[in-house]
């Protein structure tokens, strides 16, 4: 009777040794393994330390979106030991919403770059994320450049001010060299002339962290790894740097739909018109009708031959200038001896000279027109340059659509055999945007 009294009251025995995981399937398995040699490639085309690795949670949202029935720690278990983060440690700030309302919203903006691997259609580069972020708002926004250097740093400003219809009282940065000139002993700082300038044109307060304390902005120094992760780490090929910027700005949004984005801006300091960044030099026209800007060759309208044009230079633009008239505008490339060339500019002269259209550098620097050109028009250069002065007011895009069209009307040619597809992502971010910008008053800028 003892023996059956000890064992009623004795704590239950489980055998473990052999059960095996619940709902943990081979289709399940399947996928957690392709899911995982796809950040293998990531690893190959990044390098092993990148930062846009998929997080378990992640993997999991990913896997339960794709219909799979699996618990996070069922995850965590299958992912243990695969991943290891050193994690880092950001001082915690705590913005009081309450009865200092007025005072938050619009006083404090953090900013910081970023590095992230992208494929931007000229294979994975590393690109740099200028990135601002609000805590008394808690939102956060990114702009994509190719280097760190003060053009772009001071184009992020402005641009975000645009955006946001006004700018902050204070931004706090880092010793980044675009902040801080040089050092005066231990602890004064020479601050950057040109940012000096614009926080007197914005009306900002310029904070500057003290050294090897980048967490003392660690409402940023998160959002980096923050935007990073939740907008590049599982979609990082586009067609360009503008198409990525274009997805970004999505899913920014999407983001940020529970901030105080909105309501932020209302507190900010008056707007301001963009403060002109533009390095402005002068320019003689050569014979070929073009203008070198840093060893780069841009063309101007054919007129202008022999003239002077003033030149004005962007980080990411030329534009030129004759009779305070703007007359060209192209991106700016780097390089000795590339050129930028705009076949508008050519038309009076391939008028004259026909024969000169098929190897012409106007003709051959926009290789859709020119497939139209070699197949259709090659025996015809003059009804190609007519059509070309029919529609001399529409932007080169559409022409390029008006020759397909003529083409494919006639049987000739199927237009979608020439048009490059766009991404579906970035077809997808445009109408994202499209659609917040037309429900938001004073959205987007």
């Amino acid at each position: 009777m003892k023996t059956i009294q000890e064992s009623l009251l004795a704590e239950p025995k489980y055998n473990t040794a052999k059960r095996g995981r619940r709902k943990y399937t081979d289709e399940q398995d399947k996928r957690l393994k392709a899911i995982l040699k796809e950040e293998k490639h990531k690893d190959r085309l990044f390098g092993p330390t990148h930062k846009q690795k998929l997080t378990n949670k992640q993997i999991h949202q990913k896997l339960a979106d794709e219909g799979f029935e699996i618990s996070s720690a069922t995850i965590n278990i299958a992912l243990a030991g695969i991943r290891k983060r050193q994690k880092e440690v950001f001082i915690r700030q705590q913005y009081d919403l309450g009865d200092r309302l007025e005072y938050d919203l619009g006083d404090r903006l953090e900013y910081d770059f970023g590095e992230v691997f992208l494929d931007c259609g000229e294979g994975v580069k590393t690109y740099h994320m200028a990135v601002l972020s609000s805590p008394g708002g808690s939102f956060r926004w990114l702009y994509l450049y190719t280097n760190q250097k003060k053009a772009v740093f001071m184009d992020s400003h402005v641009r975000f001010f645009e955006m946001m219809g006004g700018s902050y009282h204070e931004i706090v940065y880092d010793n980044m060299r675009n902040v801080v000139s040089k050092f005066i002993g231990k602890n004064e700082k020479q601050l950057n002339d040109d940012l000096l300038k614009m926080s007197v044109y914005y009306g900002f307060k310029i904070n500057v962290t003290n050294c090897f304390k980048a967490n003392e902005k660690g409402h940023v120094e998160k959002s980096v790894d923050v935007v990073r992760n939740q907008i590049f780490v599982d979609t990082w090929s586009f067609n360009s740097i503008e198409d990525a910027q274009e997805y970004a700005n999505s899913r920014l949004l999407k983001m940020n739909e529970s901030s105080k984005m909105e309501e932020e801006k209302k507190h900010l300091k008056p707007y301001r018109p963009p403060l002109e960044l533009a390095i402005v030099t002068e320019a003689k026209v050569n014979p070929s009708s073009l203008v070198s800007v840093d060893t780069v060759f841009y063309s101007v309208p054919e007129y202008l031959v022999g003239r002077w044009v003033v030149v004005k230079k962007y980080h990411n633009e030329v534009r030129a200038y004759a009779a305070n008239e703007m007359v060209a505008s192209h991106k700016r490339l780097f390089g000795n001896g590339k050129m930028q060339i705009d076949i508008y500019h050519y038309l009076n002269t391939l008028k004259k000279k026909p024969g000169a259209l098929r190897n012409s550098v106007a003709l051959k620097s926009i290789p859709r027109l020119k497939a139209v050109f070699d197949t259709y028009y090659s025996k015809q250069p003059r009804k190609f340059i007519d059509l070309f002065l029919e529609n001399k007011e529409l932007p080169i895009d559409e022409i390029i659509t008006l020759f397909e069209r003529e083409t494919a009307n006639k049987g000739e040619i199927n237009a979608l055999d020439i048009v490059k597809p766009i991404s579906q992502v970035v077809v997808s971010a445009r109408a994202f945007v499209a659609n917040y910008t037309s429900l938001v008053n004073g959205g987007v800028r």
